[in-house]
């Protein structure tokens, strides 16, 4: 074991059945944001993003092969947990685990923050179910500013491995939060935060719309659209306007395209000196 690793247990962890590694293995699997607000992630880029991001490390899980290497150095206020291969390998259950996995603990972003900041731009991911657009929108979503990303009931979990690789890092810094309910998107009105559904050849262009304020816009489901429930809470629609023959754009691509639009007409209004 090198002196380096401070923090690191001093036994490697053989077992499948250790329950560090059972727990490990249940939040890659089933993912979600309990009490704690423990986040697993597998892998060196989501490793490498936690820690650019700022976030706290519950637990880092190296593979024995990996325990020398001196990037690690700059973990030493983490648990450290060397573990043998096949132990390692089950409890990742991935094609080819690359060695490193760890808990962190996400910061605590809640409904209320979101809908109070100043000038609020929210993407409400209605029933998305495909983790690699959740997490493309939540990286867009960073890009051009947005404030914050609420999922609806339906949606698949943000933390899920595939949704956190999709969002190349956003998804530790930019406030994501599970709705329980819809009830929450009624309080949008009541802020003045206007709320429009993006959809299909209906409503305004998203180029005419007036973008630069607060607001929220709601994105479907890949397959069933937005549904009548959310619907009914929104004050407008709005469409990308598409020449080319096609009935709709995925929903990563629509989501990124909105937003593009409205950080344009920000920074135009900006130059202008229009508030």
């Amino acid at each position: 074991m090198p002196d380096f690793v401070a923090s690191a247990s001093s036994e490697i962890i053989r077992s499948r059945q250790n329950a560090r590694l059972k727990d490990l293995r249940q939040r890659l699997q089933r993912p979600s944001l309990g009490p704690d607000r423990w986040i697993a992630l597998e892998g060196d880029h989501l490793v490498e993003e936690a820690q650019r991001s700022h976030l706290r490390f519950v637990s880092l899980f190296l593979r024995e092969d990996r325990v020398a290497e001196k990037i690690w150095r700059s973990f030493e206020y983490a648990q450290i947990f060397p573990v043998a291969a096949d132990a390692f390998d089950h409890a990742c259950a991935t094609d080819s685990p690359q060695g490193v996995a760890a808990l962190v603990e996400l910061p605590q972003w809640t409904l209320k923050s979101l809908l109070e900041a100043n000038c609020p731009r929210l993407v409400i991911l209605a029933g998305l179910q495909d983790p690699g657009n959740v997490g493309t929108i939540i990286r867009s979503a960073e890009a051009f500013a947005a404030t914050g990303v609420l999922l609806t009931p339906g949606s698949v979990s943000p933390w899920n491995q595939k949704a956190l690789r999709a969002s190349a890092g956003s998804s530790f810094r930019l406030p994501v939060v599970s709705l329980d309910d819809l009830a929450p998107l009624r309080r949008l009105q009541e802020k003045q935060i206007p709320l429009s559904a993006c959809v299909a050849n209906a409503g305004n262009s998203i180029f005419d719309a007036d973008l630069r304020g607060p607001m929220a816009f709601a994105i479907g489901n890949e397959g069933a659209g937005i549904s009548n429930e959310i619907l009914s809470l929104c004050q407008a629609t709005v469409h990308i306007p598409c020449p080319g023959n096609v009935e709709s754009l995925n929903a990563a691509i629509a989501a990124s395209i909105l937003l593009c639009e409205a950080s344009r007409q920000r920074s135009q209004a900006s130059l202008q000196g229009k508030p």
